[in-house]
């Protein structure tokens, strides 16, 4: 891949994208795009963020897109980074920079003219390719465009000093390596098994981050596996065993018979053991929302059959379920909840109470509704009418 220059990818005719570059002055090297968005491109992959760098420091970052009407947001002014609007177009702009000190959950950083001095502060090779937004010419200072065609995940420099001052990359290099590796480095591998206990310093939101992208990568099943057995995840997670890896492997497996695309709060809710959702959700600090799927998603699948499922817990809590305990969730794929065409109001009106006859009757309708199939409304009223007479006669009799 050497001497390669960036494609013509569809990306770089986004709106706005000429006017930004020409405000940085881009001509004349001041800018130049950086990370994903070349690393994808030159992979051919989709690319959804822009990352572009420039030399020039923050305040004049602002005053030159002020002056070319683009709009700027300051996201992260303190380290660099301007957030710049270009005709409904947003790219992320940072000064370039260099690390002053770290601690591994933070840098403190000075700003820089010098190119190879960012770079060098990036994690991985593959991170560190630069391209010139006009000719495309591609800048590599530490192998990257060699590793990016060996599908090689590898730190800039030391690895051990590199996650001494970011943790998280720990967890990145195996998220990138179950992204896009292929023959796994050796000495990063060693790295971050030797330093996995240094994760139990980060916060738990930022694993949570990690992790969850990690777990719907393409090679995630080989990455989960080898993790495990080197012990990355026992600092953290330490409910993730041998018996959720294998938990994992046959979702993964059942994910692609059903053509059910990868889910990250699934995926965990695999790794972990029932009783253990509820601690390792609280602990990552899940969403309720998040959390409270984790939970559910090994309750069970009852005998009422898929849709019934899907009915009583959700078309997503039911697919979680199917898929988890071996089931087969294609019956609800694209299957619309039904709502029970009838409400208390009709049973009153049929004699009915009102009270808690009125709440347990409706249920005993809905589970006759549910048994047969969710029939139309003229069935449901055959029912109704059947059930109210039970109710009436039962309290007549009590």
């Amino acid at each position: 891949m050497a001497g390669m220059t960036l494609p013509d990818a569809a990306w770089r005719r986004r709106p706005g994208l000429d006017r930004l570059t020409a405000a940085l002055d881009a001509a004349h090297g001041h800018a130049r795009w950086v990370g994903g968005a070349v690393r994808d491109s030159l992979l051919g992959l989709p690319v959804a963020d822009l990352d572009l760098a420039t030399s020039f420091a923050p305040e004049d970052v602002v005053r030159r897109l002020a002056a070319a009407g683009i709009r700027s947001v300051p996201t992260g002014i303190a380290h660099g980074t301007v957030t710049a609007i270009a005709d409904g177009t947003v790219v992320e702009v940072t000064t370039l920079r260099r690390d002053v000190s770290t601690d591994g959950r933070h840098a403190v950083v000075a700003f820089s003219d010098d190119w190879r001095e960012d770079a060098a502060r990036r994690d991985f090779t593959m991170n560190a390719l630069y391209a010139d937004p006009l000719t495309g010419e591609i800048f590599d200072w530490f192998g990257g465009l060699q590793d990016l065609a060996a599908r090689r995940v590898r730190f800039i420099g030391d690895p051990y000093r590199r996650i001494a001052e970011d943790h998280l990359r720990i967890l990145r290099f195996f998220r990138f390596h179950a992204r896009f590796g292929d023959a796994i480095d050796d000495a990063g591998l060693a790295a971050c098994t030797a330093r996995a206990n240094d994760l139990m310093a980060l916060s738990r939101e930022r694993i949570a981050a990690e992790l969850l992208k990690l777990l719907v990568a393409p090679g995630a099943v080989a990455v989960v596996t080898l993790m495990e057995a080197r012990g990355i995840f026992r600092p953290v997670v330490p409910e993730i065993d041998a018996d959720g890896v294998a938990r994992f492997k046959d979702l993964a497996v059942s994910e692609a018979a059903a053509h059910v695309a990868a889910d990250s709060i699934r995926r965990l809710a695999a790794l972990v053991a029932p009783e253990a959702a509820e601690a390792v959700g609280a602990r990552l600090k899940l969403s309720n929302a998040d959390r409270k799927r984790l939970i559910q998603a090994t309750g069970g699948i009852g005998d009422e059959g898929p849709l019934a499922l899907g009915y009583r817990a959700g078309i997503e809590g039911a697919v979680d379920r199917l898929l988890l305990a071996g089931g087969d969730p294609r019956p609800l794929l694209g299957w619309e909840r039904p709502t029970l065409p009838i409400g208390g109001g009709a049973l009153v009106a049929r004699g009915l109470g009102k009270g808690p006859d009125v709440a347990r009757t409706l249920r005993a309708i809905e589970d006759r509704w549910i048994a047969e199939g969710f029939p139309a409304a003229g069935r449901v009223a055959a029912i109704a009418d059947d059930e109210v007479a039970q109710a009436l006669l039962a309290r007549r009799n009590s």
